[in-house]
């Protein structure tokens, strides 16, 4: 009877949400690193539209030890995913409600290093998108229910708080923790509250319009704010003149976690994402933050100011914020860059259609492909057949009618009908709702635009033609300076293409030319030993990586003089060069033999927690493919099957699975299962038993 009564209610107050605006919220919590908990109290205002007898809230697991309305207890009810308040309100009434909660989120809170190796580098941050901010945080799972959250914070006086808005006070808390205030002037979703703690240091720069933009990274890492926020002000600058209409926070923020769950997410004014992307000049070139940068800016407009009415409107978001960030990027690297991009996207999608696999941007359940990338070019083309003028000018009133609040891909397509004056029904059937691309079409629309795009459809059509006959490489190479259409020639053709061609390769003063064509080589010592030396010094960690695979594959008498030249590199944050070093250093014979097991040692450490999850999957696949496991590794890799990324967490997986088929290390880690702690070893036990 009970859980019927639950079921009636909860149903009742979704019926009912519509009729109740929770429009303010005031929050105080406070993370608790040791126990992965959080205490906190909230306090809703809301008024009441309609009359009803019970509102509910979503509260993930969450206990409460204080539930009162207007300051006065209250009726209520709890199950594992809601909270529900009983009270006939009367229409027209305002009303506070206070809930006061502890709660142990298995999602969305995060804490790092505060039960691991990491030392000095504690780290709690949220990720509400997806996951629900309700595992921390009593609110709204709909993302129609916006209200503006005044955050307060409770945090050890050592660390930085950072959030949504702007901070407005910091005061000494017993024992030594400070609170931390932070106010929001406009409402948004729940999903998009976001804090982070750690350690920080700040970078204020200022865009053209007063906006304070905010970059924050390790204090360690103070030579490479500039690389990793390079462009950051140009880029709000531009979106800020492309869009048209004012950025709508009162400030932007930046600032890296480790192991986030993806790239990027863009929390209102606060946008979090992967340390990965925290990188050196050297680094830039070859993984960068620009475009997650320019991508989740953009949904400060798209997806923050202007919100999903639910999830069969997600273009609206991704789609949006993928095109602004190519117009971006075009803004800073030119017009070819931005055509090139949409090429590459264009045959993802082609690819995609002809596995049967393509879908319509109306459907909730399309892949991110079809939402970011077809969503983009959706609207490349819209703009092409509006022309700009309407296009901007339907995107300003798109987002004036509808800022703060949710919408629909029919309320977009009717502002963008009133501004052209044109009819979009054509556009909707065939970008929107087909599954299907027109692919033909599509590139007619860049060999108009795009001269290194045409000289390619070109060849493509001489290479159809001519099927056994020879094909004049060098004609097109010379035809263009296009990078991106060299890069293209090389990865597609490079096996195939006259020395004459190939040797021009090697004279381009260009990063990205010089890695296809190591790419495109068809056995390692194809190229010159002497190039391939040089290419130890170039300034690219994944050019130095590629030069030295070649040259120990393909020149293996002086193997030695190679790891000599590059044994104090280490690379991208994912330590490529130095994890590949390691591992030849260990393979070569005769070189530094006494140091074998520091070497080993070394590659196995690097499976450890105190590491980004990017460099332990690298070493335990070098170990995996070379050496084995010790015990340590072995350990490390059974706890990282339980990881919280689940990318991270699935090889972990797969790899345990290959290692269960072999009867020794079977063995070593049913030890394990019973050394370990209950959590590390969930998975581990659940293939064991199944065994």
């Amino acid at each position: 009877m009970l859980l019927l009564s639950f079921l009636s209610s909860a149903y009742a107050g979704a019926q009912h949400q519509d009729k109740v605006d929770f429009y303010k919220a005031q929050i105080r919590i406070e993370p608790i690193a040791e126990s992965a908990s959080v205490k906190g109290v909230v306090t809703y205002q809301m008024e009441v539209m309609g009359a009803v007898d019970s509102v509910f809230l979503d509260a993930h697991n969450i206990d409460f030890s204080s539930v009162l309305l207007d300051y006065k207890k209250v009726k209520y009810e709890t199950t594992a995913s809601k909270i529900i308040i009983y009270e006939k309100f009367e229409v027209g009434k305002e009303h506070s409600l206070t809930l006061e909660y502890s709660a142990t989120p298995k999602q969305t809170l995060y804490f790092l290093g505060h039960e691991d190796e990491v030392k000095g580098n504690e780290q709690i941050w949220t990720q509400g998108q997806g996951k629900y901010t309700s595992h921390w945080l009593p609110s709204f799972d709909d993302m129609q229910q916006k209200v503006e959250y005044d955050l307060g914070v409770i945090a050890d006086e050592k660390l930085r708080v950072i959030a949504n808005g702007k901070l407005v006070s910091k005061d000494n808390q017993e024992p030594n923790t400070v609170l931390w205030i932070f106010d929001m002037q406009k409402p948004m979703s729940s999903y998009l509250l976001a804090f982070a703690i750690g350690r920080y240091d700040q970078q204020l720069l200022t865009a053209n319009s007063g906006i304070p933009l905010e970059n924050y990274y390790y204090p360690e890492d103070s030579l490479k704010v500039e690389p990793t926020f390079r462009f950051t002000k140009e880029i709000f600058d531009f979106l800020e003149e492309e869009i048209g209409v004012p950025y709508p926070w009162q400030n932007y923020k930046q600032l890296p976690v480790r192991d986030f769950l993806y790239a990027g997410m863009e929390n209102t004014g606060a946008t979090i994402f992967s340390d990965a992307f925290v990188i050196d000049s050297t680094a830039f070139i070859d993984k960068n933050y620009v475009n997650v940068n320019a991508h989740e800016m953009a949904h400060q407009w798209f997806g923050n100011l202007v919100t999903e009415k639910d999830g069969n409107h997600h273009w609206l978001h991704e789609g949006f914020a993928t095109y602004y960030a190519y117009l971006a990027e075009k803004e800073l690297f030119g017009d070819d860059h931005f055509y090139w991009k949409l090429f590459s996207s264009l045959q993802q999608l082609q690819g995609q259609v002809a596995r049967g696999e393509g879908s319509s941007l109306l459907d909730p359940k399309a892949s991110s492909l079809t939402f970011y990338e077809k969503g983009a070019w959706a609207l490349f083309i819209l703009r092409n057949e509006l022309g700009d003028d309407a296009f901007r000018k339907g995107i300003k009133a798109y987002l004036g009618k509808y800022r703060f609040t949710n919408v629909t891909v029919d309320g977009f397509l009717e502002e963008m009908e009133s501004a052209s004056g044109k009819s979009l029904s054509d556009f909707r059937a065939t970008w929107l709702e087909s599954s299907d691309l027109p692919f033909e079409k599509a590139k007619l629309q860049m060999v108009e635009r795009a001269p290194s795009l045409k000289i390619l459809f070109d060849l493509e059509t001489e290479l159809e033609a001519a099927q056994n006959k020879t094909v004049d490489f060098l004609k097109y190479w010379n035809s263009t300076n296009s990078i991106h259409l060299k890069k293209h020639l090389l990865k597609k053709h490079g096996k195939s293409m006259p020395i004459s061609v190939l040797e021009l390769a090697m004279k381009a003063d260009s990063i990205p030319i010089r890695q296809s064509l190591l790419d495109a080589a068809p056995q390692p010592n194809f190229l010159p030993k002497e190039y391939l030396l040089a290419l130890l010094d170039d300034n690219s960690y994944i050019t130095k990586e590629m030069a030295l695979f070649s040259l120990w594959q393909g020149y293996p008498e002086d193997r030695s003089l190679y790891l000599e030249k590059t044994k104090q590199v280490i690379g991208l944050p994912n330590k490529n060069v130095r994890l590949m070093w390691l591992t030849l250093a260990m393979l070569t014979e005769g070189y530094n033999s006494l140091k074998t097991k520091d070497y080993f040692d070394e590659l196995s450490n690097y499976t450890k927690f105190e590491y980004s999850f990017e460099i332990r999957q690298g070493a335990f696949f070098y170990l995996k493919e070379a050496f084995g496991f010790n015990d340590q590794s072995l350990s490390s890799l059974v706890r990282a099957s339980t990881h919280h990324s689940w990318q991270f967490r699935k090889y972990a997986r797969e790899v345990l699975d290959g290692l269960l088929l072999d009867a020794d290390y079977k063995t070593r880690l049913e030890v394990l299962a019973n050394e370990l702690k209950p959590k590390e070893t969930r998975y581990l036990k659940s293939k064991l038993r199944s065994e």
